[in-house]
């Protein structure tokens, strides 16, 4: 079958359930999930006080940069997956090699972005966990979900590196048949291309005119000699 970068020729109808069986689909799909964890665990309790204290601040060491890194990056990464969905839905519909190569170079940039954003998020709330103070949370509130961002940053790590693996898979696939060549022209398009088969040839309208040394008893149009009895 003729593909390029992992999809078949433009105009193809779209199956939701080959779409969702695709291991770069499955992968989106369960960063996408992940994202919502973490971000939910930390944006609803990832923020406690002592009993004598009104105000709230970060579990992760009391340190307002751990916690704001997590919800931008919970954020951001929902938002990324959610496009990138979206993206691949559209992916089969681009007519483009040259297009389709810089949608896959863009899918393996970002998601080697991803993988090693969450990695340091994974290691800077490791550390702020571990040196928070047990007497800034007494009642310790929020660690489960604190352990659950953490855990969650982790697998995000996989997650992402996996679709950057997949995303370079189909760029080392490329284009498979000349038909996706990006030297190819539309014959449609192309003002030298032959007409199409059963179409009335327009090419000459001149008038055409007899060569000067054709024999006078040659009649015109009508291509008959005069014969003589």
């Amino acid at each position: 079958m003729d593909q390029a970068y992992g999809a078949g020729k433009a105009g193809g109808a779209f199956d939701p359930l080959a779409f969702f069986q695709q291991p770069q689909t499955i992968l989106r799909l369960v960063s996408w999930i992940f994202s919502i964890v973490i971000f939910g665990c930390i944006a609803n309790e990832g923020y406690v006080n002592r009993p004598d204290e009104v105000e709230e601040f970060c579990i992760f060491n009391r340190n307002q940069n751990a916690c704001n890194y997590g919800v931008a990056m919970g954020s951001l990464a929902f938002l990324s997956c959610a496009a990138f969905l979206a993206l691949d839905i559209y992916f089969p519909q681009i007519s483009g090699v040259k297009d389709r190569k810089k949608v896959v170079l863009a899918d393996i940039g970002i998601s080697a972005f991803w993988s090693f954003m969450w990695f340091v998020g994974f290691c800077f709330l490791t550390n702020q966990w571990q040196v928070a103070k047990p007497e800034d949370n007494p009642l310790n509130e929020g660690g489960d979900a604190a352990r659950a961002a953490i855990t969650f940053s982790f697998f995000s790590i996989f997650t992402w590196a996996g679709q950057a693996f997949l995303a370079f898979q189909r760029y080392k696939l490329g284009a498979s048949s000349s038909l996706f060549s990006p030297d190819y022209a539309d014959p449609s398009q192309d003002p030298t291309a032959a007409p199409p088969a059963g179409s009335e040839y327009t090419g000459y309208t001149g008038d055409m005119e007899a060569p000067a040394n054709m024999d006078s008893s040659y009649y015109g149009s009508a291509g008959y000699q005069g014969q003589d009895y």
